[in-house]
This record gives structure tokens, sequence and C-alpha cells, in this order.
């Protein structure tokens, strides 16, 4: 698996299927028994690499007593963020995750959602090249999400790469460029998410009247759902390929209302791969 530089990567999978194992590995915070792993060019125990990552776990805590401004200060010092520059950095992180008004603030003041916030934070206050994101958005409302959509996208501008672990299929189909999808710490499936998404298409072809060689025309074009008497769903058909299961359709007297493309959703691409063999699923690599 390889993450390109200066790209939003999506890292999926069932749980326990290795996602945050993984991340452990390449941040050096556990050891593998086997395999290599690099970051920026480095291995996993590299301490200057480390020094340009960032990183924000599932489950963290930080020191209620302590306020928002503090704990940055505090991460700013373990990131070596000179001190000339550790006031700018932490008033723009603190613009950027939406918490400049609550800066000086206790973090035991803060609701779950702001707490998230400030990890969030405490990732980018270094300007990270590469920063790890395990469920960034896990507690946070719709509207949290979309605010996290845009600090992600605000990171990739500056050229840094996002590598984001999420159970929110919804979230990184929005934001990502590319995914892996791993299971049993296996890659299953992956790419670019444009081509990954691309790879068949749906057909929805409603008919005028009920027409019983309509099916069996269909099915030489691709797999198919009969919906009711008046509706076929045609899967894995190429866009080619569609006009002329249109007109084969048509030649055989089928009265056509209405024909409609659909793309499958990334959570359908996802459930299909996890339950493919393992031998078929290698082959999506």
């Amino acid at each position: 698996m390889s993450v390109p530089r200066g790209e939003i990567f999506g890292f999926l999978g069932p749980n326990g299927a290795g996602k945050t194992t993984a991340i452990k590995l390449f941040l050096g915070l556990a050891h593998p028994t086997s395999g290599q792993a690099s970051i920026l060019g480095a291995p996993p125990s590299d301490l200057d690499m480390r020094r340009r990552v960032g990183y924000l776990p599932e489950l963290f805590r930080f020191q209620d007593w302590l306020t928002a401004r503090e704990v940055l200060e505090l991460h700013c010092t373990l990131a070596s963020v000179a001190r000339a520059r550790r006031r700018t950095a932490i008033d723009d992180v603190l613009e950027l995750v939406g918490l400049r008004e609550r800066g000086d603030d206790r973090v035991a003041s803060y609701s779950k959602g702001m707490q998230q916030r400030l990890g969030l934070g405490v990732a980018l206050v270094a300007e990270p090249e590469i920063v790890f994101l395990d469920e960034p958005t896990s507690a946070l409302d719709p509207l949290g999400r979309r605010e996290v959509r845009d600090v992600l996208r605000a990171v990739k501008s500056r050229g840094a790469t996002v590598f984001l672990n999420s159970h929110l299929l919804s979230e990184v189909e929005q934001v990502c460029d590319r995914v892996a999808i791993i299971d049993r710490g296996r890659v299953v499936g992956g790419g670019d998410l444009a081509d990954l998404l691309g790879r068949s298409t749906r057909v929805r072809i409603r008919l005028a009247e009920a027409s019983p060689d309509a099916a069996a025309i269909a099915a030489r074009f691709g797999r198919v759902e009969q919906i009711g008497a008046l509706t076929l769903l045609v899967d894995g058909i190429a866009d080619a390929k569609t006009p002329d299961l249109v007109r084969a359709l048509a030649a055989a007297g089928a009265r056509i209302l209405a024909v409609a493309g659909e793309t499958p959703t990334l959570e359908e691409r996802f459930l299909n791969l996890l339950a493919e063999p393992d031998d078929a699923a290698a082959d999506n690599r």
C-alpha cells in the first residue's frame, strides 16, 4: 500500500480489520513481526520524521485543568515549534478548528465534540507534512463533520497529506482522493476513489408496460434485478453499453419510459469487497 503526498487518503475496514494497529505500526507505537513501513521516506523509528507527523488517536484525553491554549503550547514544545512562532501557530489552529473564542477555557468545560476539535488542533499545530487521523469525526454532529471536512481540505491545500481512518463512509466519499480497504490485516481493494466507484454502473429502466422478454435481454448486459413488473435494475454495465441495451430492448418491442444511470456508493462497494472470496478480493487490489 502506498499513499501519495498531498492527498487525503481514506483507510477503511470493518471493526477488527487492523486499521488502528496499522497506524500504530506506521508511527512506531507498535512493532511489526514482519514487513516494512516508510513514512516520508524514513522508517517509523526515525525521530526527525516523527517531528513532521501529526496524530490524532481514536481515544485520547487532555488534562482537564489546562486551557486549550496550554494544551497546544505543550504540544508545540513536544514538536519543537520555535518559541517565536508558537503564539501565531496556536491562534491559527484555534481558528482553523473553530475554538478561537474558547481558547482560554479549561478542557474540563469542553463538550466531547469540542475536545475532538482540540485533538484535531493538537495534530495540526506544528504544521505536519502528514497527519494521521483515527476517527476524527466520531463525536461530532453533522455541522461539526462538515467543518472537519473543510479543515481537511485546507490541510491538503497547503500540500500536506491526510491519512484518514473512518467508519463514516459517506464522509470519506466526500473528501478523499484515494482509499484502501482492508479486512483481517490485508488490503482487499482500493485506489483512486473515482476509479473505484466507477468500475461498475447501474442503469434503472422504467417500462411503460410489462415485457416478458425485457429481463432476459437486459441480462446479456449485466446482473438484472426486476423491481415490480415495470422497472429493471441492471448492475455492472459499462457506460458505453447503455445505448446498446436501450436499442436491444426497443427492438424487442419494449416501451421505455425512462433510463437513469446510477453510480454505486462507497458503502456498497465496501460491502461488496468484504463479501468477495479472498482470491477475488486479491484481484481488486
